[in-house]
C-alpha cells in the first residue's frame, strides 16, 4: 500500500531532474566594455564606448535557451576621447541624453548549439525606439573563481544596427559626395559577469 510519505518521496525523486539549474549573474562594469564604431566622412571608422553599464543574466546550464538577460546603459556615459564630439553625441542631434538617459537591451530568446548559447535575440530600446537586435556570441567562457572567491565568467558578442532605425538621423552632406556620419553602427561587447 502506498503511504502518503512514500508518495511524497516518489514525487520528489521524479521532480528533481526538472529542477532548474538557473544561476543569477550581474555585469561587472569595471571589467566590461560596450564599444561601437561608425564611418566618419565615409573614409574611416570612429570608435567610442559607453562606461555606464549595468545588468543581470540568469543562465541555466541545463536549459540555456530558457536564460534571460537585461542590460541598462547610461547614454551620457558615451566616450569617444573627444569632448566636443561627445557633447554633440549627448545633444538632441543624437542621443538626446536629457530626454533619453538610458538605453536598454532585453533578451527574448537564446539560440543554443551544442549546449552553449550562440545568439541572443532581443529588443534594444534607444532614443525612444525599440527594435529587434541579434547579438552574435563569439565566446562564452566557463566559470572561474577570482582571488577573492567570487565566481566569474565572460562573454564576447557583436551586433550591427542602423542608427536611423532608432531615430538618430542627424547628418551633413559633403561637397564631394557622401555624408559626415555613416548609418551603420557596429557594436562589440566584452562582458564579465559575477555570480550573485
Amino acid at each position: 500500500m502506498l503511504t502518503l510519505q512514500k508518495f511524497f518521496l516518489i514525487s520528489l525523486i521524479l521532480f528533481i531532474p526538472q529542477l532548474s539549474l538557473a544561476e543569477s549573474w550581474k555585469i561587472d562594469p569595471v571589467h566590461t566594455a560596450v564599444e561601437f564604431k561608425t564611418r566618419h566622412l565615409m573614409i574611416s571608422w570612429v570608435k567610442g564606448t559607453f562606461t555606464g553599464v549595468q545588468g543581470t543574466v540568469v543562465f541555466d546550464e541545463a536549459k540555456p535557451d530558457k536564460s534571460s538577460l537585461s542590460v541598462q546603459i547610461a547614454t551620457a556615459s558615451v566616450d569617444t576621447r573627444n569632448k566636443k564630439r561627445d557633447d554633440h553625441l549627448r545633444s538632441a542631434d543624437f542621443f538626446d541624453v536629457a530626454t533619453y538617459p538610458v538605453m536598454t537591451f532585453v533578451a527574448k530568446d537564446f539560440v543554443v548549439a551544442n549546449g552553449e548559447p550562440t545568439q541572443i535575440n532581443g529588443e534594444l530600446t534607444l532614443h525612444g525606439k525599440t527594435r529587434a537586435v541579434t547579438l552574435e556570441l563569439d565566446e562564452f567562457s566557463p566559470a572561474m573563481a577570482d582571488p577573492r572567491g567570487n565566481i566569474r565568467r565572460g562573454a564576447s558578442a557583436s551586433a550591427t544596427i542602423n542608427r536611423k532605425d532608432f531615430g538618430l538621423t542627424w547628418n551633413k552632406a559633403l561637397e564631394a559626395g557622401g555624408v559626415v556620419v555613416g548609418d551603420e553602427v557596429r557594436i562589440n561587447l566584452e562582458v564579465e559577469l559575477i555570480k550573485e
